[in-house]
């Protein structure tokens, strides 16, 4: 039992990380750019509610309907880096979209979400 458990989660593995966008990084590449880079922004773009329930230390709530209007209060510019998560990276696949969009240069997603970790 346990074997089989194994190979499917290195099958699950090897398979995310063929299909990994240039833009995800994974939680190690994301707490080695948020020690190496002093003004990275740490972002979740839950609820309040789900980032109240629980977050990563650091990070800073705004939830991805909200994206637009309140990025700038946190961004110094667009050349910051920026690593969006949420539950399980489809709200954040959508925020850095729309970072992108906005002129961002260096935004990442966390890639599988903080269900991921």
């Amino acid at each position: 039992m346990k074997m089989k458990q194994i190979t499917k989660g290195i099958t699950k593995n090897f398979f995310r990380g063929m299909f990994r966008s240039d833009n995800q990084i994974t939680y190690v590449e994301a707490r080695d750019k948020m020690k190496n880079e002093p003004y990275a922004i740490l972002l979740d773009v839950r609820s309040k509610q789900e980032y109240d329930e629980y977050h990563l230390e650091g990070a800073v709530c705004i939830p991805t309907y909200e994206l637009a209007n309140a990025i700038s209060k946190i961004a110094m510019s667009k050349e910051q880096t920026i690593i969006a998560y949420c539950q399980s990276g489809a709200r954040s696949k959508k925020a850095v979209n729309l970072l992108e969009k906005m002129g961002y240069s260096k935004v990442y997603e966390l890639a599988g979400g903080i269900d991921n970790l």
